[in-house]
């Protein structure tokens, strides 16, 4: 099977050769910076994802994330946070928003051509209707917002639709990504940070014009979203969301759990990166808990979120051989 099948088929719950490997979000820069200092090729920098990942013998995963601030991946979105409290600040700073993407778009066509080829994966990031108002307003005051500035958020959200179903429409002319996430970050280590009636008003309508979009194109939609997912998952299952990363283990999420009420829902992570400074006792250990989970399908484990500077390159290597292993 070649890497665009075989996530396919994982999406599908068919059998496959083997399961995909690739890290589906990176490294610390502190991570990349130590491992400089114990054999890791100083020209291979923090931000060259896909040549480090081709480095460590990773499937060759390339993901295009459009931000809302800036018209690269590297967007910090420092510029703009917090910098909305009104719908009059709003506006004052919405010309600095929802930039031209048509270089990286352009750019996308080298890579549609590896991907129909089977050589690569390419995926797709937007950014969802809880993070960028978040990213605006900052978290305390979009609480308030739901509250005392409901129309402020319905004119943020809507005005990130357009946007979104915009860039969906110059993307699909040049590359159709064989999956999609959307970041959100919208769950906690004690679930959902918003009400399923807050969800209901000001973020689900949203999805509700956006899925479409995907589905007649065949994208799965996969929820990056932190902390505990467990009580949010039916939420993003009703409006189409069939997936769902990285399940963090130090929040409490268990994807057992999570396959036994949803037997459909697509997970990727799940492995507890707090294993990986302990060896490969530990580590293996991990594995086999995830053993299960990655019989029964629709799962790819990866580490359950950025791997932190206190994993030793000589560790990350012995995760790699035994995500080998068990990717089998």
């Amino acid at each position: 099977m070649n890497h665009v099948e075989r996530f396919r088929a994982v999406c599908n719950f068919q059998a496959v050769d083997r399961l995909p490997r690739w890290e589906w979000a990176m490294w610390w820069d502190q991570t990349i910076e130590r491992w400089h200092h114990e054999g890791l090729p100083r020209e291979l920098k923090f931000n060259q994802v896909f040549d480090i990942a081709q480095h460590f013998g990773l499937d060759p995963y390339q993901q295009f994330w459009f931000s809302t601030t800036d018209a690269t991946i590297a967007a910090t979105q420092h510029h703009v946070e917090g910098m909305v409290s009104t719908m009059d600040d709003y506006l004052r700073i919405r010309p600095q928003l929802f930039p031209d993407h048509g270089a990286a778009i352009a750019g996308m066509a080298a890579w549609a051509a590896r991907q129909r080829r089977g050589e690569a994966v390419v995926w797709a990031t937007l950014e969802g209707f809880f993070w960028f108002p978040r990213t605006l307003m900052g978290f305390e005051k979009m609480m308030y917002a739901y509250s005392d500035e409901p129309e402020l958020l319905h004119r943020i959200n809507h005005d990130l639709l357009e946007f979104n179903l915009r860039l969906l429409d110059r993307m699909f002319d040049v590359c159709v990504p064989t999956f999609m996430t959307i970041a959100e970050d919208m769950s906690y280590n004690n679930g959902p940070m918003i009400s399923q009636r807050t969800f209901e008003e000001f973020v689900a309508p949203f999805y509700r014009e956006l899925m479409p979009r995907l589905q007649e194109r065949g994208i799965p939609l996969f929820m990056d979203t932190d902390g505990d997912v467990t009580l949010l998952v039916p939420w993003l299952k009703a409006l189409g969301v069939q997936g769902v990363l990285p399940l963090e283990r130090q929040a409490g999420v268990d994807g057992f759990t999570l396959r036994q009420q949803f037997p459909d829902l697509l997970m990727i992570g799940h492995f507890d990166k707090m294993t990986m400074p302990r060896g490969e006792t530990a580590m293996r250990a991990e594995f086999e808990r995830l053993g299960p989970l990655i019989q029964s399908g629709g799962f790819i484990p990866s580490v359950d979120h950025q791997t932190p500077p206190g994993v030793s390159l000589e560790n990350y290597r012995i995760y790699l051989r035994l995500l080998d292993e068990y990717s089998q």
